[in-house]
């Protein structure tokens, strides 16, 4: 058993600038399931959108990302976003942040699908999140920040009067140990690795959203994910991402015809909303059709994209050929567990920040480098909530949940691979009640329920019963909403229905081991963290 001030469960961009806040009050713990640079941020080409032009404003990047999200956002919650920021992006290009710049010293601005104005700072060309990630590190005090890596946090534990006060990890032999806090934050990730083609680390499979549901958190959003249109498509598989910002450098969406595939379907063309590039390359898939993206026109291409080319020559495809094969897979969540504004849930103890968390900032699909944005801002703005807190001199850590629980294993007669492909093909980029109905049925089936003791499973075990609560969750939440918005396409509902579903939410909670939905609008869930 360890106690500390505060445990952050997770290593990316909002776990990392939260502990930034916090080095100088307290002492935290940040605990990642494998190595500190193995989850998503790390990995992210994009960059990160702040209004910083001449000719750019928080109004007009407001604007971009309400269009884009299909205004089921919260809006006074996107402006404080953008508005918090750019104050937040210009503070780190004032610290000396490594963005790239043009020969004059100014910053250079990207473009990216649906933005209105050229406002994409970049690190290292494509390589903006791997040098983030260093840049915060490099901030971080040894003396008050504690890394455990390899821990796989199976476990929130309360206290008997429900408050969130520690966790519970195995590590890679199983073995046990619990971590105490007055505060422990949920800083995890999205869900792609539970789809077969994702751009996601393998091992971001929704542990957070499965952690906080089983504790009694409520989560909402969880049918609305993003397809990032272009991933590198080799053999039958996808292979890694190939950023917006290729696009936004002027490349093309070419099928096998030589055909551009974006003319008619929308006025940005390649530049479209990602949803609706994913589908139309989805789409012309599903007719029999290769999609390329057509780089021939860009100048130095190596020198803007470093590790893109890197991928496509670790794959033997030709950059000269100026043709990259690319297919959509799963990116981002725009749900997960419900917030205030500072990261708080509806249990107290417990916040979630960054793509773990839904704050309704990013509405039913997410703009185009607005995620690593997030986290700086919530992790800056949770820090404060918390500094202003403070922590219990004596925290009251005794708990049921502080001893080993006596129980069977998990009966799981199923691999991670069904889930995923169950997934990719139900409830992918396209959906409808068959498929959903179908898939739903098969997970119900199973001898799984949300009652399963933990203790005595292994960390594979536990983590496939995540992948399932978390299809369960998203599945079911795709089969009751009955529209098409943003990132979530019903071909049997294929219209936006603004009169039963404009900022409407389903809530789900884990109530005593049945799954509870709620509808609501925007800002009813009570926050008591």
């Amino acid at each position: 058993m360890k106690k500390t001030n505060i445990i952050i469960v997770g290593s990316g961009i909002a776990a990392l600038q939260l502990a930034r806040q916090l080095q100088n009050h307290f002492y935290v713990m940040i605990i990642t399931k494998d190595k500190i640079n193995s989850g998503n941020s790390y990995l992210a080409q994009g960059g990160i959108a702040a209004p910083l032009g001449l000719k750019d404003s928080v109004n007009a990047h407001f604007k971009d990302t309400l269009e884009a999200g299909r205004y089921h956002q919260d809006e006074d919650g996107v402006n404080q976003l953008i508005a918090d920021g750019k104050r937040i992006v210009q503070s780190l290009v004032d610290e000396g942040a490594p963005f790239d710049r043009k020969e004059d010293g100014s910053l250079s601005l990207g473009m990216e699908g649906a933005h209105s104005a050229h406002r994409i700072l970049h690190s290292g060309g494509d390589q903006t999140g791997k040098y983030l990630v260093k840049y915060l590190l490099k901030s971080l005090s040894m003396e008050k920040v504690e890394f455990i890596e390899g821990a796989m946090v199976y476990e929130l534990v309360k206290d008997d009067n429900g408050h969130c006060c520690g966790v519970k990890t195995k590590d890679k032999n199983d073995l046990i140990r619990y971590y105490y806090a007055s505060h422990v934050v949920l800083a995890t990730g999205g869900i792609g690795g539970i789809y077969s083609s994702t751009s996601n680390h393998p091992a971001v499979t929704g542990d957070g959203m499965a952690l906080a549901f089983l504790a009694g958190a409520r989560l909402s959003d969880m049918e609305f994910i993003q397809f990032h249109p272009t991933l590198l498509w080799l053999e039958g598989k996808t292979c890694g991402l190939i950023s917006e910002a290729v696009r936004g450098e002027g490349a093309l969406l070419l099928n096998d015809k030589g055909e551009r595939i974006m003319e008619g379907v929308d006025p940005q063309l390649e530049l479209a909303p990602r949803h609706i590039v994913a589908e139309r390359i989805y789409k012309e898939r599903q007719r029999g059709r290769e999609v390329y993206l057509d780089i021939s026109r860009l100048e130095d291409f190596q020198g803007k994209f470093p590790s893109i080319s890197t991928l496509c020559l670790n794959h033997n495809i030709s950059i000269k050929d100026g043709m990259i094969p690319v297919s959509p897979g799963c990116h981002f969540m725009m749900g997960g567990v419900v917030t205030d504004h500072a990261g708080r849930t509806n249990i107290p103890g417990l916040y979630a920040i960054g793509e773990v968390a839904c704050t309704g900032i990013h509405g039913a699909n997410r703009l185009a480098s607005n995620s690593l944005l997030e986290g700086l801002v919530y992790g800056e703005r949770l820090g404060k909530f918390l500094i202003q807190k403070g922590v219990s001199p004596s925290p009251h850590f005794h708990s049921t949940s502080d001893q080993i629980k006596e129980g069977e294993s998990l009966n799981i007669p199923f691999q991670s691979a069904d889930i995923k492909e169950g997934m990719m093909n139900r409830v992918g980029i396209i959906r409808d009640e068959d498929g959903l109905l179908a898939h739903l049925k098969w997970l119900k089936a199973q001898p799984l329920t949300f009652h399963e003791l933990l203790d005595f499973n292994s960390r594979e075990e536990i983590h496939i019963y995540f992948m399932w609560i978390v299809s369960l969750l998203v599945t079911e939440s795709a089969l009751l909403r009955k529209e098409s918005r943003g990132g979530h396409i019903r071909s049997d509902f294929p219209g936006e229905d603004n009169d039963q579903w404009l900022k409407r939410k389903m809530v789900l909670q884990n109530n005593d081991g049945r799954l509870r939905v709620e509808y609501h609008e925007q800002n009813e869930t009570k926050i008591y963290a």
